[in-house]
């Protein structure tokens, strides 16, 4: 083996003082050497022994003569061409005075008056009577011009307070937060809603339901299965304060219920209150804002609704929004008018007319009547249109629409047409395709989808978006806790929800979402919403929603704001979620971080609680993520506003 070398200090050199002196001299006599060649170098003498190419000089200085004065930045400019250099952009791309905002652009919106607290803008009471009364049009949506609306916030009642959670909700509701006594009087022998000292209770009765909305229940699935999860989605027309939607819940079963703003004040509002689906509604001249083939089954309980009148136009539209194979229930005046008429107040013949009037509209639409058993009646839409077309020979009223989109609904006119089903290739087939029972038909992909009839979204792409927005709830509620927490949240507000994916994601929880699809969205994807299983509306967010003040504890905006932009102000949209959120309700905005630092502005100067997170992703996103709480306030007691 070869010898090993000493160690540094074994050598001569290291073994003194004297020696370590006489280094550290001669380096130092090196370094001050080159340091003197350096500085004589770049002052224009060049050694031969160091370089033998002359560098040219560049001065430190422009020449200002040669320029004309303007701003410094012109100035740079100028002197970085005429020496022909790349000049390196040192700029902030978002400067402070981005996220502090001057005075000028603080907005901040006074509390409206206290007779506005529960202010339904395209639904308004008196505005309404300027319009048609002719088939209810003056209730239909109105909404204001842009002078005419409110810029103020919307106050709660006085002593209002956080409602009940879910599923005590169900049947008790503060009195402070719906003050009406109304319907405690007018329905007093028909359980609607009762008022016992600071709050309401719901029995669960209804004007047919004269032993609980409960057993009318188990009365229909008597007739038709509503337990096997082939029923999922449900809607409820003229629906009181909501009792038929409340019990189904329990069934598994999502109803959207919906009424008019009218005599029978707040029924929607205490609806909602109550934590169950409801939309402000009417059966009038426009179609109802829901797609073709929406619900799995429709139901009337003494609506009120004239379903005989105007060709069965109304019938008509039922039909557009029923599923094939879908059920409609009717009772109430004239079912079982033989053993009613003296107490409805009217003659045999006048019900036996009307029930006779509708039993043929429902056999024009190829409908047929299941069971009718007391004072109900069943009948189902057939699952597709092969023997309906046929039979046109004989039915030539209501004809088949031509070239109407039956999905289009938002202030389009009802037909007094049978919309066609999607054709099939067997009479045996379901047209537009088979749907999954529930839960299975949560996760699978809509027929719509798997048909094509989606431009631009895969099957692929349904199942890569539930994915998506599973990561993206988790995150949510990784960084908000309060929409983690079990019962915190009740009615949830999904404002561009797309396929559905954040409903779908929060399914697990005691909550319901409203899905929106923006009638500006580029593919119109509603329909394959309620494939899912899942209820929502049409809506332009340019334009109030069709509910009450305070209807929802959460509301989630995916990409509003670059989706409105140039539509309208940013002001009027958070005006509008801020009315429908309710006191101590939260938001989570996600969108561009430079709209999010607006936005951010806005609901600040509104008292607002907010942050802004970075995306799921990470910080390299430019979409981030906002998380807003609205505070808790009332408008005064009634003795300080008179003062």
């Amino acid at each position: 083996m070869g010898k090993l070398c000493p160690p540094l200090f074994h050598y001569p050199p290291f073994k003194s003082k004297a020696a370590n002196l006489y280094y550290i001299t001669a380096v130092a006599i090196l370094c001050a050497t080159f340091y003197g060649i350096g500085i004589w170098q770049h002052s224009g003498g060049i050694s031969p022994v160091v370089s033998s190419v002359r560098l040219p000089y560049q001065p430190c200085t422009p020449n200002f003569a040669s320029l004309s004065f303007g701003t410094a930045k012109d100035q740079d400019s100028a002197f970085a061409a005429s020496n022909n250099i790349v000049t390196l952009d040192f700029e902030a791309h978002h400067p402070a005075d981005h996220l502090i905002p001057s005075p000028e652009s603080q907005l901040h919106f006074p509390p409206c008056d206290v007779k506005y607290s529960e202010h339904t803008p395209c639904e308004d009471v008196a505005r309404s009577w300027k319009f048609n009364r002719e088939r209810n049009m003056y209730r239909e949506r109105h909404c204001p011009t842009q002078n005419e609306r409110l810029r103020c916030r919307i106050p709660a009642p006085h002593g209002y307070k956080v409602p009940f959670r879910w599923p005590e909700s169900r049947d008790v509701a503060w009195f402070a937060n719906v003050p009406h006594k109304e319907l405690t009087v007018e329905k007093k022998n028909q359980n609607w809603v009762k008022y016992e000292g600071d709050r309401f209770r719901f029995p669960g009765g209804g004007t047919m339901f004269s032993n609980g909305a409960n057993a009318y229940i188990d009365d229909i699935g008597k007739m038709i299965n509503l337990r096997d999860g082939s029923i999922r989605t449900a809607i409820d027309t003229g629906c009181g304060v909501a009792s038929w939607g409340a019990y189904l819940l329990s069934r598994n079963i999502l109803t959207m219920s919906f009424a008019p703003r009218d005599s029978h004040e707040a029924q929607v509002q205490f609806a909602l209150e109550r934590g169950v689906p409801a939309l402000i509604g009417v059966f009038a001249s426009k179609r109802l804002p829901y797609p073709a083939r929406a619900f799995d089954m429709a139901h009337c309980s003494r609506c009120l609704i004239p379903w005989g009148q105007y060709d069965g136009e109304f019938l008509m539209e039922v039909d557009r929004v029923l599923r094939p194979g879908g059920y409609w229930i009717l009772s109430g005046p004239p079912i079982n008018w033989e053993g009613h008429w003296k107490g409805w107040q009217r003659t045999e013949d006048d019900l036996k007319a009307e029930q006779d009037k509708i039993e043929g509209i429902a056999r024009s639409l190829c409908w047929k009547k299941l069971k009718q058993r007391g004072d109900i009646a069943i009948w189902q839409k057939p699952t597709n249109h092969v023997h309906c077309k046929a039979n046109r020979k004989v039915f030539k009223f209501p004809p088949f629409c031509v070239a109407r989109d039956p999905d289009h609904a938002w202030y389009t006119p009802m037909d007094r047409c049978l919309n066609p089903l999607p054709e099939v290739a067997d009479y045996k087939d379901v047209a537009g395709g088979v749907l999954l029972k529930w839960p299975e038909r949560l996760t699978s992909v809509p027929p719509r989808i798997s048909s094509g009839s989606l431009e631009g979204i895969s099957a692929e792409a349904f199942r890569e978006d539930t994915r998506l927005w599973k990561k993206r709830v988790a995150y949510y509620k990784l960084v908000d806790n309060q929409l983690a927490e079990k019962g915190r949240y009740r009615n949830l507000l999904d404002m561009n929800s797309y396929l559905g994916g954040f409903a779908a994601a929060m399914t697990r929880d005691p909550v319901w979402v409203m899905n929106v699809v923006p009638v500006e969205a580029n593919v119109n994807t509603l329909g394959a919403v309620y494939e899912r299983g899942l209820i929502g509306t049409y809506q332009n967010w340019c334009e109030a929603m069709s509910t009450y003040p305070r209807t929802y504890d959460f509301i989630h905006a995916d990409s509003v704001f670059a989706l409105y932009s140039g539509r309208c102000d940013a002001e009027d949209i958070i005006l509008e979620m801020d009315r429908i959120l309710r006191p101590e309700g939260s938001v989570i905005i996600r969108d561009d971080v430079d709209t999010l630092v607006k936005i951010k502005n806005m609901l600040d100067s509104m008292q607002y609680e907010s942050r802004i997170a970075d995306h799921e992703q990470g910080p390299l996103e430019r979409q981030k993520i906002l998380w807003a709480k609205k505070q808790y306030w009332t408008a005064p007691a009634q003795h300080n506003q008179q003062e």
